[in-house]
Parts: C-alpha cells; structure tokens; sequence
C-alpha cells in the first residue's frame, strides 16, 4: 500500500481566514485603505482601517490565469506590456470591470478605496500603479519614498522614512475620522512582530532533512502575513501552522519522500505555473526548500516599544531594497542556513527590481559560494515570457547535474 499523499491540515483554516477578510472587505462596513504589500500596514490598521493590497489581487489573477485576459487593456490605455504584469493586469481588470474575487469570494469586485497608501522599497512602479486608482477613485493618496540600494540602513536614513511615516498622520486622521493612538499603534506592532517571527519559523522548519513545507506552499501560506499583518488572526494562524509542520519535522514526514537536491528560488513566483513547477521539482526529487520571496515578509526589527523607528527600519531593510552586497551576504546565510544545493533565479521580465540575474550576480555569488546556479526566464502574470517545455528541459538537466555533483563528493 502506497503511503498517504502529503497534505498541509492548516490549509483548511487558512481558507476560512482568508474568506473572512475578503468578506469584510466587500461588506462595506469600514473605511478601506489600499497599501502596498510591503508598506505601513500597522499604522493603516492603528486607525481601524480595513487593509486591502494590490498586489494580492494581482498575484491572484496570474495563479488563476486569468491576467492575460486584462493585459492588453491597460496596453490601450498607454501602459507598456513590458512593465509590472501585476500594474498593467490589475488595471486591465478594473477597466473590464472582472475580479477573481468575484467567483471566490462572491464579491462585486475590488473595495472601492477611502485611501491609498504606498511604499516605493520595493519598485518605483507601485507609485504609477496606485496613482492610477486614486485617480479612478477620487481619493487621498500618501507615499513613502525611502532610501534604496543600500549596503547598511543607518540611524539617519531610519529618521528619514520615519518623518514620512508621520507625514501619513493628518491624511489618516481625517479619512478615518479617528485621531492617532499610539497605544493602538503599538498594540497593531506587536501583534505583527509575533506573526513575522512565527512565520519566520515556519520557513526555517524546512532547513531539516526532511522538509515540511516548500516555496511553493510558502507562496500560499503567506497569505496572512501579507494581508493579516497586525492582527489577532495571524498570530494565532502561524502558531497552528508552526506547530503542525514541527510535528511533522519529528515525525520525519515531508513533502517529498526522498530529497536528492536542496534548492533555493529567487526572485518573484511564475504564478500561472507553480503546480506546474512544484511537480516537475518533485518528480526529480528535489525540494525547493527557501527563497527570497517568502522570506520577504519576516520583518524581526519589529518592536512595540519603538514604533515608528522598528517599522521604518524593517520596511526599509529588506532583501529587494537593499544592495548587491547586503543580498549577496543574506543569500549566502541562507545558502549555508538551510544546505542549499543550487539556486534557481527567476528572471522576471515584468519585474526588474526583483529579477537579480540581469548583471551579473549569479556568477559573483557562485564565485563567492560555490552554490550552482540557474537561470529560468518568465514572469509574475505573463505567461508570454515562459515557455513549458525550455524550461522543463533546462530544469531537469540543472537537477540531473546537482544529483551528479552530489554522488561524487
């Protein structure tokens, strides 16, 4: 008798926590603030605002295919295909007036926003992107532009995104009709500072021999973090989840039976193929263990008794924000944290601020690290910029030689 398939029991209250907060979206009980999947959502929350993201929605119409439907009408409008497929594929909906939240979730479509709140740390293309919607929507838009690129984040520049966090303060009081309480804010910190550092462990339970979760379970579980940030919820969610997949880890069971490759994804998830690649990676024994894209949202500068400074420091100091040094010394950490075997880089064609394989650094880091490298070429949403079978073919033969590298060491 051939053993159980591998499944993920949270799953099952990940579906009901993410179905409650899209219908509290879509009920229209509470003013909404749009933001950025990596900006000041806690401060957003500290005012009672329900926090919809973009990006979340964009993500959903490239894993439900359904992005190159709306592409090409954010191209009428001026929009160049080559820019963010998330932009021009959530654009293209609105103007079609489709969702996938309709069918899902049983919204009407997208929450008409009260406010829309941006942080330019991951790309400057979020800033076209929202200005659009607050245009459609006739409604106050704030930005926060910190410093990029950098090797280390000083006490100045911190100083710098925190007087812009600040500046969010008038426009968030009188949307909200709420004045700011900093015991909330606080409060909203320390909930997330809990969740992240949960989430946290739940990546690094797959440093074991036998890994419970993959990336490619990681870009679903990561919903709470990303949406859920400062609340109650995500908290308790990755407690479960943590305490399932350590069980799990003492138990020996994993999501691959036999692991011949450990591998690292960086950069964006091909979102209309990952069932696709979670299998072909399977099929070949090997287990995509860690990526930059999950760990995105550990934020563990998080502090409730530093507010301002902890949420300034931690949105600015992440891996796409920061320079080819600071990333070349973090994914060697990880490299060496969780006995990676090879890299796989997504080039995202969309994506340029989070496609690290255009100058370069692949062979600076396999210099530097020994680690493998490849190399696959598609996109977020695009499905133009991926082909099948080249990259099933490049795969197999990139994990055939890892297998082989291994057998004689």
């Amino acid at each position: 008798m051939s053993a159980p398939a591998y499944t993920i029991r949270s799953t099952d209250r990940l579906k009901e926590l993410m179905g409650a907060y899209f219908q509290r979206l879509g009920s229209g009980a509470g003013k909404v603030a749009w933001c950025t999947s990596v900006g000041p959502a806690e401060l957003l929350r500290s005012f009672g605002f329900e926090v919809y993201f973009p990006e979340n929605h964009g993500a959903l119409l490239g894993a439900t295919r359904t992005a190159m439907d709306h592409i090409p009408e954010a191209v009428k409008c001026g929009y160049s295909g080559h820019v963010c497929s998330y932009t021009t594929s959530d654009i293209g909906a609105y103007l079609r007036n489709e969702t996938p939240l309709r069918k899902h979730y049983g919204l009407e479509g997208i929450p008409k926003p009260d406010l829309i709140a941006y942080n330019t740390n991951q790309c400057r293309e979020v800033e076209d992107w929202f200005t659009f919607f607050a245009d459609a929507f006739k409604c106050p838009i704030v930005g926060i532009h910190p410093p990029r690129h950098l090797d280390e984040v000083s006490d100045d520049e911190v100083q710098l995104v925190v007087k812009q966090f600040k500046r969010m303060v008038p426009v968030c009081e009188q949307v909200s009709g709420r004045r700011f309480d900093e015991e909330r804010f606080r409060e909203t910190v320390r909930l997330s500072r809990e969740a992240t550092l949960l989430w946290q462990q739940v990546l690094r339970t797959s440093a074991a021999d036998t890994p419970p979760l993959s990336f490619f379970d990681g870009t679903i579980h990561m919903g709470p973090i990303v949406v859920l940030r400062g609340t109650q919820e995500a908290r308790d969610y990755y407690a479960l989840l943590l305490e399932e997949l350590q069980a799990n880890v003492q138990a020996g069971r994993g999501f691959i039976p036999r692991v011949r490759s450990r591998i690292f994804w960086e950069g964006m998830p091909i979102w209309g193929r990952l069932r696709m690649l979670s299998d072909l990676f399977a099929s070949n024994d090997a287990a995509v263990v860690a990526s930059t894209y999950c760990s995105s949202w550990v934020f563990d500068r998080f502090d409730e008794h530093e507010p301002w400074e902890s949420t300034a420091r931690a949105y600015t100091e992440i891996f796409i924000n920061r320079s080819e040094k600071a990333k070349m010394a973090m994914l060697t950490r990880w490299f060496e944290d969780y006995r990676i075997d090879g890299i796989v880089y997504h080039d995202s064609k969309t994506c340029f601020n989070n496609s690290n394989a255009k100058f370069g650094m692949p062979q600076r880091l396999r210099a530097l690290s020994g680690v493998p490298a490849l190399v696959v070429e598609g996109d977020l949403c695009d499905m133009r910029f991926f082909s099948d079978g080249q990259s099933t073919t490049r795969i197999e033969t990139f994990l055939e030689q890892l297998a082989e590298r291994e057998s004689v060491r």
